[in-house]
């Protein structure tokens, strides 16, 4: 018998406050045969939504189609704002292999989806990550500089035509990027200051690309070729920003870990309490958005049991990681929910059980 595919998709729709557009793109996702919906995390400040679903590759597909054309009636990019970058009301699209799937397949699948988007909808898409038409297309970031409000001027250029769609400016959509990666973990860690630039600048510090490099008196130091010299980060595969939620009250240092097996989760949450120590500051929990691996969770709980580990079982291991890195300081975290493979588990055992 051959092993059955399953893939993940994790898209991100631009609304993360109107309850009643949220749980509309969350059953049409429900109601694709052969999906299970293991998560929906929306952010009001981000005003950003988080979709978290797995199934086999011909049924993901269906499914964020699906969504894509729930939200197309009901998301105006126009009136939107938020603390996160966005160029799109499905801003990114990402599929990734979980059992049975190749990183391969997931390319094929995100540019199925690619095309079949700006077919029905008629809109710009962009692929990204694995599935880049060319390596300047790799990155997301590159991909959605200028935001929404620059993506007019940006369509208009030669090197940014859309993989697929019109390069055209469609007010209401704006563009998406879709692709295929590794398991990102969304990880959020809070600190007990207002001060958003105190959390850019830790940011900063620990994300891969760096920071500006600045002398004594705050002006940037500029290279031999006159450009902005660059301080490396601490951290490798790590993405991060900081900003000020007002829904939490704090200062927030936002990540997007792009390979938890070259920089444990465990690591991103100590060095950014470390930065924040130094600067004065203390690390007050962090959360995760979405869903997280078990391995991840298992390896952080050993980091931090050290000799015991070696009695715990894999429910103490996940606990102590939640313990210590304050994962429940924002809501609790429930494991069969947050945790990927219980999750999958829980949601197949729960249709079965379905007449």
């Amino acid at each position: 018998m051959p092993i059955q595919k399953i893939v993940e998709c994790v898209p991100n729709f631009s609304e993360g406050r109107d309850r009643g557009v949220i749980d509309a793109i969350a059953r049409s996702i429900q109601a694709t045969a052969g999906v299970y919906l293991l998560g929906v995390d929306p952010g009001a400040d981000a005003n950003r939504t988080v979709y978290t679903f797995a199934g086999s590759p011909e049924a993901v597909l269906e499914a964020a189609l699906a969504a894509a054309r729930t939200a197309y009636g009901l998301i105006d990019m126009a009136r939107h704002s938020g603390e996160h970058p966005r160029m799109g009301a499905l801003d990114v699209c990402p599929f990734v292999p979980v059992s049975g799937a190749t990183m391969e397949d997931c390319v094929a699948l995100s540019r199925n989806f690619g095309e079949a988007l700006a077919r029905e909808l008629g809109v710009p898409v962009y692929l990204y990550e694995r599935s880049a038409s060319s390596p300047a297309r790799a990155s997301l970031a590159d991909i959605r500089s200028g935001e929404y409000e620059g993506l007019r001027d940006k369509l208009g250029k030669a090197e940014w035509r859309p993989d697929f769609g019109p390069a055209a400016f469609v007010p209401r959509w704006g563009a998406t990027a879709a692709g295929a990666r590794e398991f990102l973990i969304a990880y959020n860690v809070n600190l007990d200051t207002r001060d958003a630039a105190l959390a850019r600048g830790i940011a900063g510090a620990v994300r891969e690309s760096g920071r500006v490099a600045r002398d004594a008196e705050g002006r940037i130091v500029i290279d031999a070729e006159g450009r902005p010299l660059m301080v490396p980060g601490l951290l490798k595969a790590v993405r991060a920003i900081g900003w000020y939620l007002k829904s939490y009250r704090c200062a927030q240092v936002s990540v997007n870990l792009l390979d938890y097996r070259a920089t444990p989760l465990h690591l991103v949450y100590d060095t950014v309490a470390a930065e924040a120590r130094r600067l004065g500051v203390e690390a007050r929990g962090s959360e995760i958005v979405g869903l997280v691996p078990l391995a991840a969770l298992t390896e952080a709980g050993r980091h931090y049991l050290g000799a015991m580990a070696d009695a715990a079982s894999e429910r103490e291991l996940v606990q102590a990681a939640v313990n210590a890195m304050g994962l429940d300081s924002v809501a609790p975290f429930d494991p069969d929910r947050k945790i990927v493979e219980y999750a999958l588990r829980e949601a197949a055992a729960k249709q079965a059980l379905l007449p």
